[in-house]
């Protein structure tokens, strides 16, 4: 999968594994769609904007390998995990 997403500062500078994401539809042609979060963010550090980057897909992938086989997953999907050992779930939003 091609194009970037919007990542939590605790993934892509942090480096923690993801514990939750989701896809909504893009806001422009090269959004994927996904969000990536650590899982641990309050909702006031993930609602500002300072905390958020935009990263390519490709990026997210090395951070974290295990969000790849999700990746083909359509709009409206969410994915959580209690641990980085354990394998993703569905979730709702």
């Amino acid at each position: 999968m091609d194009g970037y997403a919007f990542v939590s500062k605790l993934v892509s500078v942090d480096r923690h594994k993801i514990l939750f994401m989701y896809r909504e539809e893009p806001d422009k042609p090269a959004d994927s769609g996904w969000r990536f979060f650590a899982g641990t963010e309050s909702d006031e550090y993930a609602n500002d904007p300072d905390n958020i980057t935009l990263n390519a897909i490709s990026t997210v992938i090395e951070i974290d390998p295990d969000v790849q086989n999700l990746l083909d997953s359509p709009y409206g999907s969410a994915f959580e995990r209690d641990n980085a050992r354990l394998p993703f779930t569905k979730t709702e939003l």
